[in-house]
């Protein structure tokens, strides 16, 4: 059920693009809120960094209910986008940076070389993810909701994939030439 709902919100953006010529904008975003709401309830005892940026979102769909703009349907993914830029350059001052969280799941004792790597993957991230929400945020005021779906409910999705595909090829050639 779980998975099932993150699968809704991740199609945000086309759900939206065909919905607003059927429903009102408040409906939307309500729907969104009950997914978000349903979402929340169902972590129980989850990460603290999930349960917090999903109040932040649910927060934000009762303001779009609120709002009923078409407009205000449009700064999900941008608030998505910089809340995650903001967990993972808060982590590089919090240390340890997020990346390294996720590598000691599976090597709890990450050698030091592994460590500075997943420092640099972490700044990178940052980079990629405040780039990805100054364009989610640009394609919301100034880009047509066309452009706005394509990009926030695709093009921002291949890109995410690029890099993390990259950072693996990279992470295993890395590994290879250590050995």
């Amino acid at each position: 059920m779980n998975n099932a709902i993150g699968v809704l919100v991740v199609v945000y953006p086309f759900a939206v693009f065909w919905a607003i010529t059927v429903i009102a904008p408040w409906q939307i975003a309500a729907l969104l809120l009950l997914l978000l709401l349903l979402r929340f309830v169902l972590l129980g005892h989850s990460v603290h960094w999930q349960k917090s940026l999903l109040l932040v979102a649910i927060a934000y769909c009762a303001f779009a209910v609120w709002q009923n703009t078409e407009l205000s349907l449009r700064f999900y993914p941008v608030l998505i986008d910089f809340g995650f830029f903001g967990l993972f350059a808060a982590s590089l001052i919090f240390p340890p940076p997020i990346i390294e969280r996720i590598a000691r799941l599976q090597h709890p004792n990450l050698p030091e070389q592994g460590v500075r790597y997943t420092r640099k993957v972490t700044y990178v991230w940052c980079v990629f993810l405040a780039i990805n929400s100054f364009i989610a945020l640009y394609t919301a005021l100034w880009g047509s909701f066309f452009w706005w779906s394509l990009y926030n409910g695709f093009i921002s999705y291949v890109l995410t994939a690029l890099l993390m595909g990259a950072e693996y090829w990279v992470r295993i050639k890395t590994q290879e030439h250590v050995r």
